[in-house]
C-alpha cells in the first residue's frame, strides 16, 4: 500500500470493508449460541470430571453420583456435537457472506478500470482480490465469534466458580488479566512486525508468477527463464518467513497462557488448602479439586481472545488493502455517478434528421492529467452512418472512445438520443454504445461461450449464423464447430479472427451504436482493407458505426471523418 493511498482512508473505509465480510447479526446468532454452549461444555466437563473423581474415591452410595455420571457423559457428546453444528453454522454464514463480499468489492473495482488502479501492480491488485478477500472471512469466524463465545464463557465461570469460593474466582480473574495482557502485548508485538512483511512477500510472489505465465514466450527467448525462477524461490522463502513469525508468536501465547493456567491452579491450592479439612466444615474435597481444575479449561476458552485480537489485526490490514481499492476517492476523471431519477432513454425510434450521438465542445483526460487528451470534439452520429476518427498515434483517439462509453468522464456535450450521456448512468449509455478494443478479450473458454457471453438465450443456429455474418463461416467449420477453444485471451486464433469474434458478439448484443477502435492494426495493408470491408459489411445496415483508425480506408467505405 503507498503511504498517499494510505493517507486518503480513514477508519470507517476500513471498518466498511470488515462489514462487508460480516454476516447479519440474525444469521451469526445460531454460530455464537452454539458455540458458547461448546465452550460450557469443555469447562463443564473438566469440572465435574474431576468432582466424579473425587467424589467417587470418598465411596459414597452409587445414586449419589448418579447425576454427576449422566452430566459428565452429557458433557463429553455436548461438547464435540455442539462443535460440530457450530462449525456447520458459523462457516455457511461465513461462507454465504464472502461470495456477496467478492461481489461487492467486483462491482467497487469495475469503475476504477481504466484510471484508477493502473499505478498500483498486478501482484498487489490480484493479492487484494484474492488472498485478502479470503482473509476477511476471519472477521466473523476468528474474531468476532470467538471474542464473543469466550467472553460469555469465561464470565459464567467466574460467577459459578464465585458460588464455590470467591478467593479462587479473585486469583482466576487475576491471572486472566495479567497473563491475557502479557499474551495480546507479545503477540500484537510479533504479529505487529510480520503483518506487513506478509502482504508484500504475497503480494510479490503473485506479482512474479503472473509475469512468469504472461510472459513465458519472452523469458525463454531470452533464457532469462531460470533466473525468474530464482526471483520466485526467493519470494517464496521470504513468505514463508513471514509465516513462520505468525506461528512463532502463536506458540509464545499458547505457551505463556500454560503457563499462568498452571500457575492459577497452584495459587488456589495455597490460598484453599490452609482452610481444608476432612470433615466438611470448609470446602469440601470434590469442590476443592473442581476449584483447581477449573482455571486449566477457563484458560483453554480464553486463549481465543488473544489469537482474536491477532487475527483482527491481520484481517484490519487485509481490509485496509481492499479499501485502498475499492474506497480511496475516485480520480475526478473516473465516472462514479449512478443514472439521475426518471432519466431514461427514448424508446421511440429516431427521426431520419435526429442523431444517435452528439457532441460539442467535448474535452476528456486521463485521470491525474493536467491536460486534456482530447479536446473541443464536435460530431453528429445518424442511424446507419459511420464516422471515421483518424489522427496520429497519442491524439486522444482511444481516449474519446472510453469517454462515448462512460469509462472516462467529459466536460461538454455528449448526447445520446437527445440525452445527455451524464444523466444516463455508465450502464445505460454501455447497453446502447458497444466498444470493440484494439486487442478484444476472449474468455479461455470455446467459442460458444464466448459468444453467449453477450446473449446468453442465444441458440447455436443464431451463433452460427452470427459468425457467418462477420465471415468466419469456414473457419469455424474447420476448428470443430462451437466447441472449438479459443486459449487464454486468444492465443489460438488470430488477431483479425479475435476482431471478427468480437465483432459477433458486438452484433449480438445489438448495439445502436458501434466503435470499432484500430480493428486493423497489426495486419498487413492487404488483409486490413479487406478485414475492414467485410467487418463494417457485417454491421446492420441500421446501426452507426465509429471507426477509430490511423490508416487510409479502402475507397469502397462511404464514410464521414473527422481528424483529432
Amino acid at each position: 500500500m503507498s503511504a498517499s493511498a494510505a493517507q486518503q482512508l480513514s477508519k470507517s473505509d476500513i471498518a466498511s470493508v470488515a462489514r462487508r465480510a460480516t454476516p447479519s447479526p440474525r444469521r451469526a446468532a445460531l454460530g455464537i449460541s452454539l458455540g458458547v454452549f461448546a465452550d460450557i461444555c469443555v469447562v463443564g466437563l473438566l469440572a465435574l470430571s474431576m468432582w466424579l473423581i473425587v467424589r467417587a474415591g470418598e465411596q459414597p452410595p452409587i445414586l449419589h453420583l448418579t447425576f454427576a455420571i449422566v452430566g459428565v457423559r452429557a458433557f463429553a457428546i455436548g461438547r464435540a456435537a455442539f462443535r460440530y453444528a457450530e462449525r456447520l453454522a458459523s462457516h455457511d454464514a461465513a461462507f454465504a457472506q464472502l461470495a456477496t463480499l467478492r461481489s461487492e468489492t467486483f462491482e467497487a473495482l469495475v469503475p476504477r478500470v481504466p484510471g484508477a488502479i493502473e499505478s498500483h501492480r498486478r501482484g498487489d491488485v490480484l493479492a487484494a482480490f484474492v488472498d485478502d478477500l479470503d482473509q476477511l472471512q476471519d472477521e466473523p469466524l476468528r474474531v468476532r465469534q470467538p471474542l464473543l463465545v469466550s467472553l460469555i464463557v469465561v464470565g459464567l465461570s467466574l460467577v459459578v466458580l464465585a458460588l464455590i469460593s470467591p478467593i479462587a474466582t479473585l486469583i482466576l480473574a487475576a491471572a486472566l488479566i495479567i497473563a491475557g495482557g502479557l499474551a495480546i502485548w507479545l503477540s500484537q508485538r510479533v504479529s505487529a512486525r510480520s503483518d506487513h512483511a506478509l502482504s508484500e512477500a504475497r503480494a510479490a510472489l503473485a506479482d512474479l508468477l503472473l509475469e512468469r505465465f504472461s510472459a513465458a514466450h519472452v523469458l525463454t527467448a531470452y533464457g532469462a527463464v531460470a533466473e525468474q525462477r530464482e526471483k520466485i524461490v526467493a519470494a517464496e522463502r521470504r513468505l514463508a518467513d513471514a509465516q513462520t513469525t505468525r506461528t512463532r508468536s502463536a506458540g509464545l501465547t499458547a505457551a505463556l497462557l500454560s503457563l499462568a493456567s498452571g500457575l492459577a491452579s497452584v495459587a488456589i491450592i495455597m490460598a484453599l488448602a490452609p482452610g481444608y479439612s476432612l470433615d466438611g466444615s470448609s470446602l469440601s474435597a470434590p469442590l476443592f479439586a473442581a476449584a483447581v481444575i477449573v482455571p486449566a479449561a477457563v484458560f483453554e476458552v480464553f486463549a481465543q481472545v488473544p489469537a482474536a485480537l491477532v487475527a483482527r489485526r491481520t484481517v484490519r490490514a487485509s481490509a485496509s488493502r481492499v479499501a485502498v481499492l475499492t474506497e480511496t476517492p475516485l480520480p475526478l476523471e473516473i465516472p462514479a455517478e449512478g443514472p439521475q431519477p426518471g432519466v431514461t432513454l427514448p424508446s421511440a425510434a429516431l427521426e431520419d434528421h435526429e442523431p444517435v450521438i452528439a457532441t460539442r465542445g467535448l474535452s476528456v483526460r486521463h485521470p491525474g492529467a493536467a491536460a486534456p487528451a482530447v479536446a473541443g470534439v464536435n460530431f453528429e452520429l445518424h442511424r446507419g452512418s459511420t464516422l471515421v476518427i483518424t489522427g496520429e498515434s497519442g491524439a486522444g483517439k482511444s481516449t474519446l472512445a472510453l469517454a462515448l462509453v462512460r469509462l472516462l468522464e467529459y466536460e461538454g456535450e455528449y448526447r445520446l438520443r437527445g440525452v445527455e450521456a451524464r444523466a444516463l448512468g455508465g450502464a445505460a449509455v454501455r447497453r446502447t454504445v458497444g466498444l470493440i478494443e484494439q486487442q478484444p478479450h476472449l474468455f479461455d473458454a470455446d467459442l460458444r461461450q464466448n459468444l453467449k457471453f453477450a446473449r446468453d438465450t442465444a441458440t447455436d443456429e443464431q451463433l452460427i449464423q452470427v459468425l457467418e455474418q462477420v465471415g468466419l463461416g469456414e473457419w469455424l467449420v474447420a476448428r470443430g464447430g462451437l466447441d472449438a477453444p479459443v486459449g487464454e485471451r486468444g492465443a489460438l486464433v488470430s488477431g483479425g479472427q479475435a476482431q471478427r469474434i468480437a465483432l459477433a458478439r458486438a452484433i449480438l448484443a445489438d448495439f445502436e451504436v458501434l466503435i470499432l477502435d484500430e480493428p486493423t492494426a497489426g495486419v498487413d495493408r492487404e488483409l486490413a482493407d479487406r478485414l475492414l470491408t467485410e467487418m463494417l459489411g457485417a454491421v446492420p445496415a441500421d446501426r452507426a458505426v465509429i471507426l477509430i483508425t490511423h490508416t487510409e480506408l479502402p475507397a469502397n467505405i462511404s464514410a464521414t471523418h473527422l481528424s483529432l
